[in-house]
């Protein structure tokens, strides 16, 4: 019998907290008793070296501008040595105080208006944004649905490529929201191509730790040297350990030129500046919790084997893609036949569910929802028994 240590299934209240997940529900949608699974926020606590860490800076007292240690690095490169079979240099290492920082700033830094940003649909909402921001046009290669698995259209890939006028490609891996974790041959042949047709890539891997056991992840910039030298790799602490409010993501760029290029993008904008109890974080989740990652990783696989058990005994008109990584349950209520609107308010009102609505993420997305499965199971039992009771009282 395994003996854990954390316990997982321990509510923690966040009242009083200002959770953007918790504590504005009744503002936010107008139910006040919805039960909140929508934003990529998880209800456990953090690692008890994190929790200290940060108690023990906290203590000093003088919280003045602060250098990035060489323990921060050290802690950086062993992580993902150790979990990713990637060799990082220190100079590659940069700083921004979000993943999604990093997508505005990479592409203000690599495009001019008018350039083409390839994304791949149903994807995270704010690529959408951080393109129209910044000038850009929007270039869509959605992913194929093939036995309730995402693929990449290689074909369609390669075709909004050749129209040129692409300069970049966004690449979601692990994909949020559908759970693909991208084979090593999948991301090669995707990168192949943006070398090729001289496109530049961005890789989002800010789920990357949260892989489940019979899937790996691949660093984009793992591939091989040509690859490494054509990606700004982004990656944070963030999503693994819940410190999305302490502001710390490590932007890993091989290539000195794109590196100088972010970087000066980020002095335009006065984007350097670095947390002091994120660097604090940061470093104490890389050093000490493996062990704590090994213990959720297993917790949410029993969390998405249960409610994958569900919906396939009781409510099989909706449909769930298998997750291969995140904390999402990416669900296909089309056959319940409500438009986008109607959808929303049947989760809300009759469900009294608070989940992400799939069009958010795509016209491709329309008739799904994104459910954050990274909380205790008895929410997650709560939540599926409000969700069958729904389903059932529109019989």
């Amino acid at each position: 019998m395994i003996h854990y240590l954390y316990d997982f299934d321990k509510p923690v209240s966040r009242d009083n907290t200002h959770s953007a997940k918790w504590n504005y529900i009744q503002q936010s949608v107008g139910v006040a008793d919805a039960l909140p699974m929508w934003v990529a926020d998880m209800d456990f606590e953090t690692v008890p070296e994190v929790t200290r860490s940060i108690a023990e800076r906290a203590q000093h007292g003088i919280y003045g501008y602060t250098a990035r240690s060489q323990g921060y690095y050290d802690a950086i490169i062993e992580w993902n040595r150790k979990r990713h079979g990637w060799r990082v240099e220190k100079s590659w290492i940069t700083h921004s105080p979000g993943v999604v920082n990093a997508l505005y700033t990479s592409i203000r830094a690599l495009t001019q208006p008018g350039d083409g940003v390839l994304i791949q649909p149903p994807v995270y909402h704010p690529f959408y944004k951080a393109i129209s921001k910044n000038g850009c046009k929007t270039v869509l290669s959605p992913l194929k649905l093939e036995d309730n698995r995402y693929v990449p259209d290689l074909e369609n890939f390669e075709a909004r490529l050749k129209e040129g006028g692409v300069k970049l490609f966004i690449l979601c891996n692990p994909h949020n929201p559908v759970g693909r974790v991208f084979t090593a041959a999948e991301l090669t042949a995707m990168g192949e191509l943006c070398l090729r047709y001289g496109v530049t890539v961005i890789s989002d891997e800010i789920h990357s730790d949260l892989v489940f056991k019979r899937h790996r992840h691949v660093p984009f910039a793992s591939l091989s040297e040509e690859h490494a030298q054509n990606v700004i790799v982004c990656t944070a602490p963030s999503k693994t350990f819940n410190l999305a409010g302490l502001a710390t993501s490590n932007i890993i760029i091989p290539n000195e030129g794109l590196r100088q290029r972010y970087d000066q993008a980020c002095e335009q904008l006065a984007l350097k500046s670095f947390n002091i109890f994120g660097a604090a974080a940061c470093e104490a989740a890389y050093k000490h919790g493996e062990e704590w990652l090994d213990q959720l990783l297993d917790y949410l696989d029993i969390n998405r084997e249960y409610a994958l058990g569900f919906l396939a005994s009781r409510l099989p008109e909706l449909r769930a893609c298998n997750p291969e990584g995140t904390y999402f349950l990416w669900l296909d209520c089309r056959s319940l036949q409500l438009d986008n609107a109607e959808l929303e308010q049947f989760m809300l009102r009759q469900a009294r569910l608070w989940f992400n609505q799939g069009h958010i993420f795509g016209e491709e997305g329309s008739g799904f929802v994104r459910i954050n499965l990274g909380c205790p199971r008895s929410v997650v039992v709560e939540a599926l028994n409000r969700l069958e009771q729904a389903v059932r009282s529109l019989k």
